[in-house]
């Protein structure tokens, strides 16, 4: 017994020197805890791409995730500090409403790291940005909407005039400009990231007075406009599956990449405060335009050539789509 017990402690005495000559192995072989805190529902869209690519790292197994949604502006704070609390690594989240609330949690958990959808600049140490810097498919999805309407007239209902939202209403109508300079827009917020009741009425309203292909910035114009057998651009997320006849394009935010390379710091113990814009991007697979599918033999085969060379000349670097954070305004008489 006094010989197997001294194997047994020689044993695990190794053991201990191994772990402590590597301290890095434990952290790496466990799951990184992430957390995320989202102000509307998972199935926003938006929303939807954040939690889309978390739960992708999550069923490969490289992380354990939580999330909470509908979580109101007033009772940020507490979540993420519940979060840091928790023993989270990462934090994810969309701060745009709760800037500074979420910056002095940040401030005040130097050691956990903060991934967060937010206009403003990342904050040493730890808090880094990123946004839907999606304005090159929505630009090309433009290019299909101007040479698909009859009436020359566009409608365009959004949630907020914000940064994130204008940038791509711009890029959208130059698009559209580029294949149709005859085409006039109106334009309409509807004040709310989830409000379909309201984007449906908005929209209703827009087809009175003769659009005939709408811009889905927000849930709830796709089923105006497929209540009224008009045409609908999607936005951020590929909904033709439910409106097979409705949704000619959509613009696509894959949040995959952004998501990939904050674990990767994070699990490396190189995670600092960056500006993840450019994974947004087509160029790093960050957004696409999702195919035609149902409308592949709709749409007139000289715009999707004008399409497939314009994407092709984003892509190479020779074409770039202006970022415009300014509010658009209704060019329609």
């Amino acid at each position: 017994m006094n010989k197997r017990r001294q194997l047994l402690i020689h044993t695990a005495a190794i053991a201990a020197l191994s772990t402590l000559a590597m301290p890095g192995l434990t952290f790496a072989q466990a799951k990184l805890k992430v957390a995320a805190i989202y102000t509307v529902p998972f199935e926003q869209q938006w929303v939807s791409r954040i939690h889309k690519a978390l739960k992708a790292a999550e069923a490969r197994g490289d992380i354990e995730y939580k999330a909470t949604e509908n979580v109101a502006n007033a009772d940020y704070e507490r979540v993420m500090r519940e979060y840091v609390a928790g023993g989270n690594q990462l934090i994810v989240g969309e701060a745009f409403a709760v800037e500074a609330a979420a910056r002095k949690v940040a401030k005040d958990s130097p050691k956990v790291s903060f991934l967060m959808g937010s206009s403003g600049k990342p904050q040493a140490p730890n808090f880094s940005v990123f946004d839907n810097y999606i304005q090159e498919p929505a630009y090309l999805s433009g290019m299909i909407a101007g040479g698909m309407t009859k009436s020359n007239k566009i409608g365009m209902v959004g949630g907020f005039p914000i940064p994130e939202v204008n940038r791509l209403m711009h890029a959208f109508m130059a698009g559209a400009k580029e294949t149709n300079p005859k085409v006039e827009f109106t334009v309409s917020f509807i004040n709310s990231w989830f409000d379909p009741p309201k984007a449906k009425e908005a929209t209703f309203a827009m087809i009175d007075k003769g659009a005939d292909v709408l811009y889905a910035e927000r849930f709830g114009v796709s089923d105006a406009a497929k209540e009224k057998g008009k045409l609908a651009i999607g936005n951020v997320i590929n909904t033709q599956d439910k409106y097979s006849e409705t949704v000619v394009a959509s613009a696509l935010w894959n949040m995959e990449p952004s998501i990939d390379e904050a674990l990767k710091l994070v699990k490396a113990g190189k995670f600092v405060a960056a500006d993840y814009g450019k994974f947004s991007t087509m160029k790093y697979k960050g957004s696409e335009l999702a195919p035609l599918g149902t409308f592949a033999t709709k749409v007139p085969a000289d715009i999707v050539k004008k399409v497939s060379a314009k994407e092709a000349d984003i892509l190479s670097g020779k074409f770039t789509v202006k970022v415009d954070d300014t509010t658009p305004k209704s060019t329609a008489k």
